[in-house]
């Protein structure tokens, strides 16, 4: 895993200097989990933070009972557990290893004092926790105010986009866990992905999908 490749097309570092992409390299740690790891408990010490070198992480919340809600699944590039570092308190959930995971650590004191030299990658940081932010309150919202076949009609947009703007889309997590991240529960939505199917939404290949109707996806 080449980790200066890996910084360089990080939204997160996006446009620093060759300088200090070295200097964020120096620091970083090749850190490695196996399918189902788990990479940090909630109310761990959040000693420094992580970035996706290769692989899928998922950060989910346990209710008391012991349900399992995703609240957001990262790949490649993608940094998590980055914003209990500034404020020095724990890690405000789980993070496990979806896949074989590769990943760089960025150890906390280390990280601040790079941060104090360089006010650009601070800079850039803020971009991608202003994106967060936006990110998290449509996930409130759909979870709030849309019924789950709208929410599963976004997600599949959404997947769209991220995959190139095609109209065909692979699922990357088992349909279990794009339950717990829509806020249902797999028998829900699989009838929902059989409805739609039936209305010539979609058709679903496994974990192919195609998005044969999208106007009337964007009206779910």
């Amino acid at each position: 895993m080449d980790k200066k490749e890996i910084l360089g097309r990080s939204l997160l570092f996006e446009g620093l200097p060759s300088e200090h992409l070295a200097e964020l390299t120096d620091i970083a740690v090749n850190k490695s989990y196996s399918r189902g790891e788990t990479i940090f408990f909630e109310d761990d010490e959040a000693n420094g933070f992580y970035m996706v070198g290769e692989g899928k992480v998922k950060i989910f919340k346990l209710s008391p009972m012991g349900k399992e809600h995703i609240l957001h699944i990262f790949g490649s590039g993608e940094p998590f557990g980055e914003v209990p570092v500034f404020h020095g308190r724990p890690f405000p959930a789980n993070a496990e290893a979806l896949v074989k995971t590769e990943t760089l650590f960025f150890p906390r004191a280390r990280f601040i004092q790079l941060v104090e030299s360089n006010p650009s990658i601070a800079l850039n940081m803020l971009a991608v926790l202003s994106l967060r932010l936006r990110r998290f309150a449509t996930q409130i919202e759909n979870l709030s105010l849309k019924e789950v076949p709208a929410r599963l009609a976004g997600y599949l947009t959404y997947l769209s986009r991220e995959q190139g703007g095609g109209d065909v889309v692979t699922l990357e997590i088992s349909k279990g866990q794009l339950a717990s991240l829509l806020g249902t529960i797999p028998e829900t939505l699989s009838r929902i992905f059989a409805r739609m199917s039936e209305e010539d939404l979609i058709r679903v290949d496994g974990k192919v999908i195609s998005l044969l109707d999208r106007e009337a996806l964007a009206r779910k």
